[in-house]
Parts: C-alpha cells; structure tokens; sequence
C-alpha cells in the first residue's frame, strides 16, 4: 500500500467490538427480563390474594343463587293439602249398577274420610260418566281436597266448579269403575302427594359462558 500510512508488523489491527462489551449488553438485557417477569408475577399474586377472591365468591353466590331458586314443579303446596278426615265426600253412582255408592262410602270412611251424601248421581251425571269416574268439587278444591280424594281414584277425572258453593267434594261413579285403589297403594300416592318435590339444580357447565 502506498501514501503516508503503513502498516508494519506481521499483525493486523482487530475490526471486530471486544467480547467483554457483547457480554456486558447481554447480561443487561438479561436483567432486564428477569425483572419484567418479576413484576408481573407479583402483580398477579396480588390480583390472586385481593380482587380475585372477591370476584371468585361473588360468582360462586351467583352460582349458589341459581340453584337454589328453582321453582317447585308440586301441583300444590304440602301445607295447604288437608287431610282426609277434614274432606267430606258425597259418593254418587252414574251406573246402572246397583250398590256401588254404598260400599265406596264404606271404603273411604275406613280410610279417614268424612261421608256425606250417598245415593244416585243428578241426570247431568247419570249414565253419562263412561270412565272410572269424575271428581267434582268447588274451585278453591282444585289444589287441595280434589287432589287428597283423586290418590283414591286416580285415573277418576278432576273437575273445579267456579259456581260451586260450600267445601263438600263429590266422587261420581262411572261405567268403568271396578273400586278404589288399594290402600297401600293410596297412602303411598298421598305420602308423595305431601312431600315438597325439589326444585330444578343447576349444574356445573349448564348454559353457554356458565362459569359455575
């Protein structure tokens, strides 16, 4: 090489930063990082031991709420449901047959209930009743006295009448009627009748975006 300068020696100048600066910036920048992932993970501790549990036992309330507030499918309050011996029955034969009304009577004084009428059914009923039989009664009976005498005769038709007076009910006989229910087969249906039936639970994951 010519001009002023020259390079003499058998070594060549070093073009390249020193290593120890490459060092130095890396463990900076390594520091940096630590540091950063440092701070976040406290800040998520902190949102763990404060806020997150308020939002947490808010929504396991939320959760708690929803399951407690099902509503009761039982056709009728257990409380409001009298008892046999509080029901008087008017027991009235539609058929041709004859003796039915009495020994029905019979059967349903034995098991609690209060008798009243018993004879023949009016000419809206008689010989008109093609089923077991049909339950006539006032219509607050609807919910309680109808429902306590239909475990007697289940498959018997229930009927309020809004024009109805008094709290008498009446158990009307029909073409296919071949008695009451078995006893233990009634008071199982009237035990069940009185239990309170529990409402609908919700359950984990039910519905979309449910996070209970």
């Amino acid at each position: 090489m010519g001009g002023q300068y020259r390079i003499t020696g058998d070594k060549y100048p070093r073009m390249r930063p020193s290593r120890r600066r490459g060092r130095l910036a890396f463990l900076a920048a390594a520091c940096v990082t630590v540091l950063g992932v440092l701070g976040w993970g406290t800040l998520q501790l902190i949102d763990v031991f404060t806020g997150g549990d308020e939002a947490s036992a808010v929504g396991t309330a939320a959760c708690r709420t929803d399951r407690t507030t099902g509503a009761s499918p039982s056709a009728a309050p257990a409380a409001a449901l009298p008892a046999p011996r509080k029901i008087t029955v008017n027991v009235l034969n539609a058929t041709t047959r004859s003796g039915l009304a009495k020994r029905t009577a019979d059967e349903l004084k034995k098991r609690g209930f209060r008798i009243g009428e018993v004879g023949n059914a009016p000419a809206r009923f008689d010989k008109k009743v093609k089923g077991t039989g049909i339950l006539v009664g006032p219509a607050a009976a609807r919910k309680t006295s109808l429902p306590v005498l239909g475990t007697q005769l289940p498959a018997a038709e229930q009927r309020a009448d809004a024009a109805r007076k008094g709290a008498a009910v009446d158990l009307v006989i029909g073409d296919k009627f071949t008695g009451l229910a078995k006893k233990a087969q009634a008071d199982t249906a009237l035990a069940a009748l009185k239990t309170p039936k529990p409402g609908p639970v919700a359950r984990a994951g039910d519905g979309p975006g449910n996070g209970c």
